[in-house]
């Protein structure tokens, strides 16, 4: 958080120094026309077109993190009920069972979650111990109906697992496009040099506003950053799902 605040008021100041350097250098005379009506209508559009931007930018990023708070929720969820459903199978059964799924829950939050947070996707050792679980959940011919019924209910938590293992990989790879982080930079650098052409002949409110303008459109491009990686950051997921109840 510190680091964000230091670049955002880092912008800020340069923009300041950048609108003193222009009155200093380039002064309005007494003279001299604004020209405000063709300033104030471009520079509408263009604040237009790059709140757009930013809009889109915003929810695409925000729907990714909520997919993948989904998706670990959904996944934790399901390792916990075939947590819960081992003990209806029979007894070493139930063994294999419980053991394979506690591994595979420490692979996911030992492991892979680090690994996520460096930026590489999971590996395929989560899907060969996912293979094991469900070797391990297997209904033997000699089982009880309710053994049956709780190795049915167990497939089906191993599907929802898998599912939302699938969507929390695909997930991990999800990232805004290049041609949006453009439109972010190339637009936010656009809506502030369009102020120049604005002739506030009181330099200081001129810099209050090019400052302002420039914060908020920095921290806005820093925060839609932090949201576009769910898995690392200062927003980033946990695998407190997993952990709390294995």
């Amino acid at each position: 958080m510190l680091e964000t605040l230091a670049i955002v008021l880092g912008v800020a100041l340069l923009a300041a120094a950048a609108v003193l350097l222009k009155h200093r250098l380039w002064p309005m005379g007494p003279d001299d026309e604004p020209r405000e009506d063709v300033a104030e209508y471009i520079s509408m559009m263009v604040g237009v077109l790059y709140a757009l931007i930013l809009g889109l930018a915003l929810v695409s990023v925000w729907d990714t993190r909520a997919r993948a708070e989904d998706h670990t929720a959904a996944e934790a969820g399901a390792a916990h009920q075939i947590h819960l459903l081992a003990s209806g199978m029979p007894a070493v059964q139930a063994d294999r069972l419980r053991g394979g799924i506690e591994t595979y829950v420490r692979h996911v939050s030992r492991t892979e979650w680090p690994a996520m947070a460096e930026g590489t996707p999971p590996s395929a050792a989560g899907w060969r111990l996912l293979d094991r679980v469900r070797a391990a959940g297997q209904v033997p011919a000699d089982a009880t109906l309710a053994q049956q019924v709780t190795g049915q209910e167990t497939l089906a938590q191993l599907s929802t697992l898998g599912e939302a293992r699938r969507g929390r990989e695909a997930v991990a790879d999800e990232h805004l496009s290049l041609a949006i982080w453009f439109g972010l930079i190339v637009g936010g650098t656009l809506t502030v040099a369009f102020m120049f052409l604005f002739g506030v002949k009181r330099s200081l409110t001129h810099v209050v506003m090019v400052m302002g303008l420039s914060a908020l459109i920095t921290f806005t491009v820093l925060l839609i950053h932090q949201l576009d990686q769910p898995f690392s950051g200062l927003f980033a997921i946990d695998p407190a799902p997993f952990t709390r109840h294995l």
